[in-house]
């Protein structure tokens, strides 16, 4: 009889070190989407979407330009004695006071005794910027905080690194479209806040490109 073959199947190949970096960096990525959609999700479930009432009163009050309610809601704050001054940062060198009083429907009185306008900050950053100088240099330690609900914790983490040491209390404006209906029932809302929560995970970096006020400020 043939005695039986010696010869045995030929081991597989072992992967190569690029299939394996590869694979590496597809796993990576996925986890790394998968954070990002959590922590999407985790943000704008926890966006206001019903007014708060605001039970104290601060040294001052700030809001950032974007919407006419924000503004609004700014200004009778200021009339009910919750800030002793208001920053309007933000807006338009060629927008007066009186301009934006008309807009929003708060009478120019109101705004003309103790309302400032800051005109130099180009973004979210520049707010910060514009409204640490208005807050020191009038020595005020405590700040309402007035913008939309969806911007509110980007504006935060930006005045929180301008402002250390400054109490921030946020008034946050809850705006039509988060009020009405899911954001996830919307695609506009939806875009709105999945683009706010990328802009929120680059204000923790805390050097970035780009100018934040105008030359003419610094």
């Amino acid at each position: 009889m043939p005695e039986p073959s010696s010869a045995t199947a030929p081991s597989p190949r072992p992967r190569s070190r690029a299939a394996r970096l590869l694979s590496f960096a597809f796993v990576l990525v996925l986890a790394a989407l998968a954070v990002l959609t959590i922590g999407f999700i985790l943000f704008a479930a926890g966006i206001e979407r019903r007014e708060t009432r605001l039970d104290r009163a601060a040294d001052g009050i700030v809001v950032l330009t974007g919407g006419a309610e924000r503004i609004a809601d700014a200004a009778q704050l200021l009339a009910s004695g919750r800030g002793q001054r208001l920053l309007i940062t933000g807006v338009h060198p060629d927008t007066t006071l009186e301009e934006i009083g008309r807009r929003v429907g708060v009478p120019r009185e109101r705004l003309e005794c103790c309302a400032d306008i800051g005109r130099s900050a180009l973004n979210t950053r520049g707010n910060a910027v514009e409204t640490a100088q208005w807050v020191r240099g009038r020595g005020f330690r405590s700040l309402i905080v007035v913008t939309s609900s969806w911007h509110m914790p980007r504006a935060l983490v930006e005045l929180e690194r301008a402002l250390p040491g400054v109490e921030l209390v946020p008034y946050p404006v809850v705006t039509d479209r988060m009020r009405e209906a899911p954001w996830w029932s919307s695609p506009a809302t939806s875009r709105l806040l999945f683009v706010e929560y990328l802009k929120l995970l680059l204000a923790y970096v805390p050097f970035r490109p780009g100018p934040a006020v105008t030359a003419e400020a610094g």
